[in-house]
């Protein structure tokens, strides 16, 4: 079986599942286990690589971009990792597309984008928007990534201190804002508690960046609340999901969680919003679940823009105060024990020979 791979190729959300699929395939090719003939179409045109990428691998993509531009038949199978927008520009004449939504109403676009695919989203909540619209689409979970993500063993502060860890690009869709004020109301400068925030946003200058922790911080220091850099390197990140206790997932719409997922996966406690695609791998055993209180609007003008033909539509929020109790909750968690046991077992139902079969079933 021959199949084209239309994805980016980068260090961003994106990148990082379409680089995780294509390891896993590779590692059953070179094994031997699979006759898959691939192809590869960086989105693009450019691949963005780590330093340390293993040698045979990066070879064999290139080889693979080479024997696409050389060979592939239009009449042949493609899988496409993208947004929504872009979801009409095929390499073959039938399309599979892979892609994350995170709000609650599409738009006659989308609703279009994914007629003329054969549509898969890594959120059962968005294929129940999509159905009950009429459009017909299939849920795919995503993956723990092994290749990237692993426990470190180290131990990251002197003292006995519990930190959290809030993650993702600051925006308004993912309720940073709105965690971090809330946090600092029960927590700031509490010796005992400490809050990483990991929320730098690639798609903002560093001085737009540096006004928008200002403002969230109304120009006011705390000795326990801690705000850090773009992580270049996976293995940078891998140090911080592991220096955390407890992860934040508070955001309003998600296409899956990454960085929760693998804190989960890295056996670290979590307080998750119960709602969108967060539903598809946290449950009461292995996070604290906060229902969500109401839905508001997603606009901010900057990510998301009223009347738009992409992003249209809610998020969800939350209280307070059940946020606060769903921290308290996790600090017991953690005093029981620092490692989220069940969190652990995410990698085994979430593994990477799951997600490739899944695709390939698929395409």
């Amino acid at each position: 079986m021959n199949v084209a791979f239309n994805v980016p190729i980068n260090q961003v959300s994106f990148g990082q599942v379409s680089l995780l699929l294509l390891r896993l395939l590779h590692k059953r090719i070179i094994g031997g286990t699979s006759d898959v003939g691939m192809y590869l179409f960086p989105i693009g045109g450019n691949m963005t690589l780590a330093r340390n990428e293993d040698e045979l691998f990066v070879k064999w993509l290139y080889s693979s971009g080479v024997k696409a531009l050389e060979s592939f038949d239009k009449s042949g199978r493609i899988l496409k990792l993208w947004h929504l927008n872009g979801g009409l520009e095929s390499f073959a004449k039938e399309q599979t597309l892979l892609s994350f939504y995170e709000l609650d109403s599409p738009t006659k676009t989308e609703l279009n984008v994914a007629r003329n695919n054969k549509t898969l989203f890594t959120s059962r909540y968005a294929c129940e928007v999509f159905r009950s619209m009429g459009a017909e689409t299939s849920y795919v979970p995503l993956a723990f990534d092994h290749f990237n993500f692993s426990p470190t063993g180290k131990k990251y502060f002197s003292d006995d201190r519990i930190t959290f860890n809030v993650v993702g690009k600051f925006e308004k869709r993912k309720r940073h804002e709105k965690t971090i004020k809330t946090w600092i109301k029960r927590f700031g400068d509490n010796p005992k508690y400490f809050l990483n925030c990991a929320i730098y946003n690639h798609f903002l200058t560093p001085d737009q960046n540096n006004y928008a922790i200002s403002s969230l911080m109304e120009g006011k220091k705390y000795f326990n609340v801690g705000f850090l850099n773009f992580m270049e390197s996976n293995q940078s990140y891998n140090d911080f999901l592991n220096s955390g206790d407890v992860v934040l997932g508070m955001s309003g719409g998600e296409g899956w969680g990454l960085p929760e997922f693998h804190s989960v996966g890295l056996g670290k406690h979590a307080v998750i919003l119960n709602a969108h695609a967060y539903k598809g791998w946290a449950n009461n055993e292995n996070a604290v679940l906060v229902n969500p209180s109401e839905k508001i609007p997603a606009t901010d003008g900057i990510f998301f823009h009223q009347n738009s033909p992409y992003n249209q539509g809610s998020i969800f929020d939350f209280h307070e105060d059940e946020f606060i109790a769903g921290c308290e909750t996790a600090i017991s968690r953690v005093e029981s024990s620092r490692v989220n046991s069940n969190g652990l077992k995410i990698r085994e139902d979430f593994s990477g020979e799951k997600f490739l079969d899944a695709i390939l079933s698929h395409v």
